[in-house]
């Protein structure tokens, strides 16, 4: 294993799922973890099976007024966050036609002006520090205009963009690393917890997800590949991985496909079969 003792790494959405995973595979390596959520039982439960230095930070990641303190707070405990991953966020199953407003702006303060204004609070302390490294978890969404999921991709094609940028500003002048992390179906409670149209809680899972890869699998993938500091990691198999790279290699198929899968899947939502 590659040592990581003395190195700090910061995980939001860390109580569940991929970013469980991740403080699993971290502390196994030997570093120490600061884990982020809302649920604080939750984060004491992933905490207390952690056999390494742990803080929790507990906090809505929309509450922009108290990020500031939430950031001195991690960067006091250790002196430093050598790697910051943005793990948070929720996904959508509703189509754009019926979708409130307010569903867009809800998910998007999550999913891209959260880790936004987390990163930024942190970059000149990075800078001070000698460097740091920061991973973004966007998704295969964040590629390709998946159906049912308009603002979702919004946000995910947003934080690319941003993470794509900020590594051409940083990388070199600061020795801040920046990775995205496209992963596909992981088998998590994502689709479960997704918002509808009206902003309410879905309750229900997709069997693609149900039946996707494992989250540990998925953060030792994630980790060998900020190791690596390889730039973007598709974390994708069979159609998910087809359409990501058919963006750039075929866009005209890509859309004609997934035009295709679009039609399908309205005419089952018109006709009240959401499942």
């Amino acid at each position: 294993m590659t040592s990581m003792n003395g190195k700090t790494v910061w995980i939001t959405g860390a109580s569940s799922g991929i970013g469980e995973a991740l403080c699993k595979v971290y502390a196994s390596h030997g570093a120490k973890i600061i884990l982020s959520g809302r649920r604080l039982d939750a984060l004491n439960s992933v905490a207390d099976a952690l056999e390494t230095d742990t803080l929790i930070i507990p906090f809505d990641v929309t509450d922009y007024d108290a990020l500031a303190g939430h950031v001195k707070t991690a960067w006091d405990w250790a002196g430093r966050v050598d790697i910051l991953i943005n793990n948070a966020g929720i996904t959508q199953r509703s189509l754009a036609i019926h979708t409130k407003p307010q569903v867009y702006t809800d998910l998007i303060n999550i999913d891209l002006i959260a880790p936004i204004w987390l990163t930024q609070l942190q970059l000149s302390r990075m800078a001070d520090a000698g460097g740091a490294h920061i991973v973004a978890i966007s998704s295969v969404a964040g590629r390709i205009g998946a159906p049912l999921r308009t603002a979702y991709c919004a946000a995910k094609h947003g934080l690319i963009g941003y993470m794509d940028a900020l590594r051409a500003e940083v990388a070199l002048p600061h020795n801040i690393q920046v990775t995205n992390i496209l992963p596909g179906s992981v088998a998590t409670n994502i689709s479960r917890n997704a918002v509808t149209k009206d902003g309410t809680k879905r309750g229900k899972s997709d069997e693609n997800i149900e039946k996707g890869d494992d989250p540990m699998d998925c953060a030792k993938a994630i980790y060998e590949a900020v190791q690596n500091n390889v730039p973007e990691l598709i974390y994708a198999g069979d159609f998910e991985l087809q359409f990501a790279k058919m963006r750039h290699e075929n866009p005209e198929g890509l859309f004609k496909a997934v035009g295709q899968l679009g039609a399908q899947i309205v005419a089952q939502y018109e006709s009240g079969d959401d499942s």
